[in-house]
């Protein structure tokens, strides 16, 4: 009975036609031979697994072949056979992990002087090079850049990063890719029939994404497969061997998300935690299932950018249609996040179970621009009608009324016994309680001439402004009047603020104050808004637009006979905003119901 050879080594390619997935590089060292452009050192590096030391192998026997360097030589050609054999003497294979050290690096040095026994070359093949000290790299440059005709050195590591530039840059560099999985599988099929044995594209789709682009691990695990498992292999082996979850389950687990079942998603997610399922695993494997939907999406359903089975692009294709690429974005950003705290996690479960529940509620949820978007286009598409359906209410600070200007009235008994000084709000006379005091009809605003002094028109277009509508009218409360001739009122905003006037300039706002200038009788003047620096001693008249003239008031509040008789004084008058009132307007109510949120606190 002869010794037993596992399948990597068994099937382990001999030659460049045999590599599989690495074409970038074996096409390019046969036109080097061919070309007889041979350099002197190689440094392959890659992923374990995907033949970094076979390709070298390979490209030293092309090199002492019988006859050569040839791309193609025969299979039994005694100098090929000594080489994979590992019984050459002019291709020596070193371990960089176990010969890292400077004297090992000097006996190299020795060893080169010395010609090929046999062959044209003497190869040396340094596996892991990174692992390498940095005294054994510095004592390698001189004999690596200026090596003798007859040396060639192959570096193959995982880590390049750690190789010195000093030895990058004396060497001709070749990144081997991850193999895809399509490829892995097509392999592993062959393998499977030269060894008689029975295996489904599920197990084979399972033992590739197992590998994860590694043909040397896929390899092992056939090999340990079919030990395990005799000559037929199904997909639950493969599962249970890797810890990995079944396709269809990851499809639920991900249809769940995407629909918000979350019910179903907790109970699949304990069921797979019973079952010993790697957690963190199956995180990625979520991971990679929504990046190819955004790429599905995103390319309008071109397969040839993803390797998906024919069951996962069905199951693209139907999730395509119940959601969006902004919401599997804000799903995988969540994920993403979970994998990267996952490795520190006390329970992985809690913490997957965490960040299933906060994906499954992103996808509904809009980002701060989107809100803030659609809030400036509800304003802007408002009809003035709309904003001016209530009457108008009060702005939520203190109003300055002479007390002269207002008649006496009979005194509230809510507010009879109050002294004569203390303020009177709007919580003092609700008017579901007691009759509100009367507010005195605000008297009708003259027309003036076109000569007339800005000054006095500016009042009187804020009045009515509020008149119509106090959000509109609360814009302006920063804004000065520049100019005001027969076809312009210009409006300006000190030049700091930029985003306010961006805000303020829109055709609503023309049309309302210019409706307010018709009305005090300028009917051809049309508005601008312009950035400039305030007029010099400019305060913003937030009470202008109600007290622009002492003989106009617009509130009138009563007075106790006591302070009638008392010296003429003014009196603050606090109005404050209630829920109810600010909920009932319209422009708030359509925002609740864009939204769908809820009003907790009004404040003034």
């Amino acid at each position: 009975m002869g010794s037993y050879q596992v399948i990597a080594r068994k099937y382990r390619p001999q030659r460049f036609s045999d590599v599989v997935g690495q074409d970038h590089v074996t096409q390019t060292l046969t036109n080097a031979i061919r070309a007889n452009r041979i350099a002197h050192a190689y440094l392959f590096v890659g992923p374990r697994g995907t033949g970094k030391t076979t390709i070298a192998r390979i490209f030293a026997k092309c090199l002492n072949c019988t006859d050569g360097p040839k791309a193609e030589f025969p299979e039994e050609d005694p100098k090929a056979r000594e080489i994979a054999e590992g019984r050459s003497l002019d291709v020596l294979e070193i371990d960089g992990a176990s010969n890292r050290g400077i004297e090992e690096i000097r006996e190299l040095r020795e060893t080169v002087k010395y010609a090929p026994a046999s062959s044209k070359y003497k190869i040396f093949i340094i596996d892991e090079v990174h692992m390498l000290t940095k005294e054994a790299f510095n004592a390698l440059l001189k004999t690596l850049e200026e090596p003798p005709e007859h040396v060639k050195f192959m570096f193959a590591t995982t880590e390049a990063e750690k190789v010195l530039p000093t030895i990058l840059s004396r060497c001709q560099r070749f990144d081997l890719r991850r193999i895809s999985s399509a490829l892995i599988v097509k392999h592993l099929a062959y393998i499977a029939g030269l060894e008689n044995v029975s295996i489904d594209d599920a197990a084979l789709h399972a033992i590739a994404r197992g590998a994860d682009g590694g043909m040397r691990d896929a390899e092992s695990t056939l090999d340990q497969l079919i030990s395990f498992c005799g000559e037929k292999i199904v997909e639950d082996d493969v599962l249970s061997m890797f810890g990995l979850t079944a396709r269809s389950q990851l499809l639920d687990l991900a249809q769940g998300i995407l629909t918000g079942a979350i019910p179903q998603v907790l109970r699949d997610l304990n069921e797979l935690s019973k079952n010993g399922k790697d957690l963190s695993r199956l995180l990625g494997d979520l991971l990679g299932y929504f990046r190819n939907l955004v790429v599905y999406t995103v390319s309008k359903g071109d397969l040839s950018l993803l390797e998906v089975s024919e069951a996962e692009a069905g199951a693209l294709k139907a999730h395509t249609e119940i959601t969006t690429t902004s919401a599997v974005t804000r799903i995988m950003e969540i994920l993403s996040d979970a994998e990267g705290r996952m490795r520190e996690a006390i329970s992985k479960k809690i913490m997957l179970e965490v960040a299933m529940l906060r994906a499954a509620q992103a996808r509904n949820s809009v980002n701060l621009d989107t809100v803030l978007d659609r809030l400036k286009t509800l304003r802007d598409s408002t009809p003035a009608s709309a904003l001016v359906a209530e009457p108008p209410r009060a702005p939520a600070k203190a109003i300055v009324v002479p007390e002269s200007a207002a008649p006496p009235k009979p005194v509230a008994p809510a507010v009879a016994e109050r002294p004569a000084a203390a303020p009177l709000t709007l919580q003092d006379t609700p008017p579901w309680q007691t009759p509100a005091a009367p507010v005195a009809t605000p008297a009708p605003v003259q027309p003036i001439s076109m000569a007339g002094d800005i000054n006095s028109v500016w009042p009187q277009v804020m009045q009515l402004l509020k008149q119509k509508n106090s959000f509109t009218r609360s814009l302006f409360n920063d804004a000065f009047p520049v100019s005001l001739d027969a076809k312009f009122l210009v409006i300006g905003f000190d030049s700091s603020m930029p985003d306010h006037l961006s805000v303020v300039d829109n055709s609503k706002n023309k049309q309302a104050l210019e409706a307010s200038l018709k009305e005090i009788g300028h009917a051809q003047v049309s508005v601008k808004f312009i950035l400039t620096k305030a007029p010099a001693g400019w305060v913003p008249p937030a009470e202008a637009a109600l007290e622009f003239s002492a003989s106009k008031p617009s509130v009138s509040v009563p007075s106790s006979p006591v302070a009638a008789a008392e010296p003429k004084k003014e009196k603050v008058v606090p109005v404050i905003l209630n829920k109810e009132d600010f909920q009932n307007d319209p422009l708030i109510k359509k925002a609740l119901e864009l939204f769908k949120g809820e009003i907790i606190e009004v404040r003034a």
